[in-house]
Formats: structure tokens, sequence, C-alpha cells
């Protein structure tokens, strides 16, 4: 197998040739921040927010997009870099919400983590903000378009399952934001509330409805299970506190698998003590159903009997 070998903050590393500098680094232990970067939709190159110092380069580049080369020498925290990544985050901050101390990721949120590292304490940047309508339509997903970073992960990831892509980038410039079609909510749409979306958020955008209010992150220990109910094996995570399993929250999938609403309900039925109850949408509206029916277990109950 063909190698590459670099340098990074005056340490050699050799990778695999192909492999991005953001691989590289993250490899030989480097820390590089990322918001839209996700291993299984690699090669987007988005939010910048990973960009590196490389010798001899015009720019600052980003490197979850940038091949390792041979005699490549890279810094990762040099002063412009630093200074770029600050800048970025005060971008960000400058449409984005600061209620951290009420907001359901704080503790979990990239956003939040970033710039407490890099000391950044307001936007820095005035002029006009979005003031879009929370959309809490859905009975398991609230979509917080407010809050959102435009790094694209739920749009990747959405179309990464077969016959999904729900949602998209919508509009243009200052008005662009992530919706389904026509600007529509979740529950006017075709989402069948995987939660794929909100397994890849780094920040508040968007969350899950049957925690809010639960718990805090730092309160939560979660436990991978697998789903049984078909043989795709889906991975979902148990979320505990204080040892209770307070509800099921999806798993990033790999290889495009597309999680279903079905697994995460019977695997809330099968592991919380205090089971949600299940919403299924019928003639576009959502209604509380049975369990057996919410399982698709009625058909087979009725061919029993």
């Amino acid at each position: 197998m063909s190698t590459v070998t670099l340098t990074i903050n005056s340490q050699e590393v050799t990778v695999p040739k192909g492999s991005t500098v953001l691989d590289a680094a993250v490899g030989a232990g480097f820390f590089i921040p990322t918001f839209c970067h996700d291993p299984i939709y690699a090669g987007y190159g988005g939010c910048r927010i990973c960009i590196v110092d490389i010798k001899g380069a015009r720019n600052l580049p980003a490197s979850c997009v940038t091949a390792a080369a041979d005699g490549m020498i890279v810094e990762t925290e040099s002063a412009p870099v630093v200074e770029a990544r600050k800048t970025i985050i005060e971008l960000m901050l400058a449409n984005h919400p600061v209620d951290c101390m009420t907001c359901e990721k704080c503790g979990d949120c990239r956003l939040q983590d970033y710039a407490f590292r890099y000391g950044v304490e307001s936007a820095g940047f005035g002029g006009e903000r979005k003031d879009y309508e929370f959309d809490t339509t859905n009975p398991y997903i609230n979509r917080n378009m407010n809050k959102c970073i435009l790094c694209g992960k739920c749009v990747r990831t959405c179309k990464g399952a077969e016959d999904r892509a729900v949602i998209d980038f919508t509009f243009r410039g200052f008005d662009t934001k992530v919706a389904p079609a026509l600007d529509s909510s979740l529950a006017e749409s075709a989402c069948v509330s995987c939660s794929r979306c909100v397994s890849v958020c780094p920040v508040g955008a968007l969350t899950d409805k049957p925690l809010g209010g639960k718990a805090r992150a730092w309160e939560v220990v979660k436990e991978e299970v697998t789903c049984t109910w078909c043989d795709a094996g889906c991975l979902f995570d148990l979320v505990r506190k204080n040892g209770e399993v307070i509800g099921v929250a999806a798993k990033a999938p790999a290889g495009g698998r597309p999680l279903c609403l079905k697994g995460r309900l019977g695997l809330e039925l099968r592991y919380n003590d205090k089971p949600l109850k299940p919403m299924l949408k019928k003639d576009d509206q959502y209604v509380e159903v049975s369990w057996t029916e919410a399982l698709g277990l009625d058909e087979i109950l009725e061919k029993l009997n």
C-alpha cells in the first residue's frame, strides 16, 4: 500500500496515500475542530472550521478536503489558524441564539465547546438576525432553524438513505436554511421520524422531542444496543439517567442504513420503564395509536386469530 509522509506540528506522520490532512492529524493525536465533516459522507468542506496552516499554501485550506502529500508541513494551531477559527465562530454566533443555559444541547454542543476553547465570548458582528418559527409539529423531532449553522450534515445523512432526501438547503444567501420541500414543517413533509438528522446535528437545531427536559448531557449515560426488529441490525442508544432508561436515541448510521421509527419504538417498549406513547401519521395528521399498531403487529394478530 502506498503511503505519504508529512510533518504535522513538527512531528513526522505517515499515512496511506489518499488520506486527508484531517485524517492524518487526528490519527496522530492532534485536535482539529469540525462541524460539517462526517467520515461516512466525507469531502464536503463547507464550514471551514478545520482550516490548517500548510507551508507554501496561498491560503488556509480546509483539512477535511485537502489530501495529505509527501513533504507537506502542517501546523494545526498557528496564530493565523486560531485567529481565523475565532472569526468563523463569531460569524456563526452572529446568527445563533446564546441561550446555552436552557438549550437541550448544552454540554454536548460543538459550537459551545469551540467557543470556550478559543475564548469567543460574543458574536462580534451586528446586523440582522434570523427569526424562524420553532417547528414542534413532529412528535419525535424538534427543529429550531435559528440554531442551525448550515453544516449540511442532516441533509447528507437524510439523502444517504434510499427514498428519503426529505430535507435540503432552500433559498439563497442570508435566507439560506435547511427545510423540507416548499419550506413546509416536518409534520407536513415525508419525514418518517427516523432521527438520522438528529443523531448528526452538532448544535441544538435538531433535538429529540421525547427526551426534551428530562436530563442534561452530563447526567446521562448511553448504552449502545442493536435493533432486532429486522435483519438490518441498526444501532441505537439507550439513554440512562440514574440507572433508569429515559429514552432511546438514534445513532449516526453507517453505510446508508435506513433507521426506522418502528425500530426505535420497539426498543422503547422493550427497555423503557415509562415508554412514550406512539404516534403515527394518518391522513397527514399525527395521531396516538396502540403499541401493536405502531409496531405493525395488528395484521399478524388478526392472522393468528
